[in-house]
């Protein structure tokens, strides 16, 4: 977010003050509520949570999403860790190191995989991240890389709290290729977070409890009706090829023809035939300009 809004003049100013100053100036009319402090400590962490049942639009009740703009793995289990908790739908948006790659992620407990069901190696394998991080040496940062992913991101969060679309539960972008993998992952039964587990049990009751739907009715026939345009349907299949008795092909199991070829019917027409006169291509040639 930084390498999209920050401007020269809010040198000094946190990440968070300075978001808000430039989103103020854009539409004074939206509410903002700010806290600089880092959510992976215990006592941040207990507010954080607070804010997230507590701080919606009508106070006292939670918010309707969280989003995750963090730059680092142990801030994304922090947020998943209070989300899996308060059963707290959110999204997770990232770009890769190289900056050329990024993804978003919607994380609904209980019924899709949280970040710590399938989690990133470094997760997995319980390596502390800054170990893995040169002195000196910063990731790959690329505004263009970040701007998309940050334009999927807010367009997912459009459809998912309008109720439009098609909402992606995964969406990943890689700008070396202009290739964008979508998938739905679910929830990993052995996860580590037991709050998940319990998110898991939760929705399969509500899964079990939902009332099973009726069979589907067989549609009626559709029926196209004259129109001021003159406009009609008209089979391209003959009657006859309908009702013909041809052979039927040797088909594959659960393959039919729609129509076979009819049986050649004698012509009512009797054949002429003439007698050989016995005379030469030639001959009748020389005939034919004589005429």
């Amino acid at each position: 977010m930084n390498r999209l809004f920050f401007q020269p003049h809010q040198a000094g100013l946190s990440k968070v003050q300075a978001a808000e100053h430039t989103l103020r100036n854009i539409n004074p009319d939206v509410l903002f509520e700010v806290h600089n402090y880092n959510i992976t400590t215990v006592e941040n962490f207990q507010h954080f949570m607070d804010r997230i049942s507590t701080g919606g639009l009508e106070e006292g009740k939670p918010v309707d999403l969280v989003l995750s703009c963090v730059d680092n793995f142990e801030a994304r289990m922090a947020i998943n860790t209070a989300c899996n908790e308060l059963g707290q739908t959110w999204m997770e948006s990232g770009v890769s190191e190289n900056a050329v790659s990024g993804h978003i992620q919607l994380i609904i407990p209980g019924e899709s995989a949280c970040f710590a069901c399938a989690p990133p190696l470094v997760v997995a394998a319980k390596i502390d991240e800054k170990t893995l991080k040169r002195e000196g040496v910063c990731a790959a940062s690329l505004p263009t890389t970040m701007g998309v992913v940050a334009g999927m991101l807010v367009q997912n969060v459009l459809k998912f709290l309008l109720h439009f679309g098609t909402v992606s539960f995964y969406l990943g972008y890689n700008a070396m290729q202009d290739f964008f993998p979508t998938m739905s992952m679910k929830p990993n039964p052995q996860c580590e977070d037991r709050n998940c587990r319990k998110q898991q049990e939760e929705y399969q009751k509500k899964v079990v409890a939902l009332p099973k739907q009726e069979a589907a009715q067989e549609e009626d026939a559709i029926i196209h009706e004259d129109n001021e345009w003159g406009i009609e349907l008209i089979s391209e299949v003959s009657e006859e090829e309908l009702n013909s008795s041809g052979q039927v092909p040797e088909l594959p199991e659960g393959i039919t023809v729609a129509y076979t070829i009819p049986n050649k019917q004698k012509d009512s027409v009797p054949q002429v035939t003439v007698e050989d006169s016995g005379e030469s291509l030639e001959d009748l040639m020389a005939k034919m300009k004589n005429m």
